[in-house]
């Protein structure tokens, strides 16, 4: 099962990542952010509030919203 193990907010949408299966880099998430659910992530001060989720294992927010671990290492630059 692919992980998030790391991560680190670099600016704007834009995070470095470290997977369980070895990969790491950046990941831009600005193309992302649409639909109801995402919407107020857009706000920058919101979108900084991430964690990575102890039961998902992936990037979350307080909100509710969270990303696929799998689609997070899709867009791994």
């Amino acid at each position: 099962m692919l992980e998030v193990i790391d991560a680190k907010h670099v600016s704007g949408f834009t995070f470095w990542l470290s997977f369980s299966d070895g990969g790491e880099g950046t990941v831009d998430l600005e193309d992302s952010l649409w639909g109801p659910a995402f919407e107020p992530l857009k706000k920058k001060e919101v979108f900084k509030t991430f964690f990575i989720s102890p039961t998902l294992h992936t990037l979350a927010w307080p909100n509710d919203t969270d990303f696929a671990p799998e689609y997070l290492r899709g867009k791994l630059v």
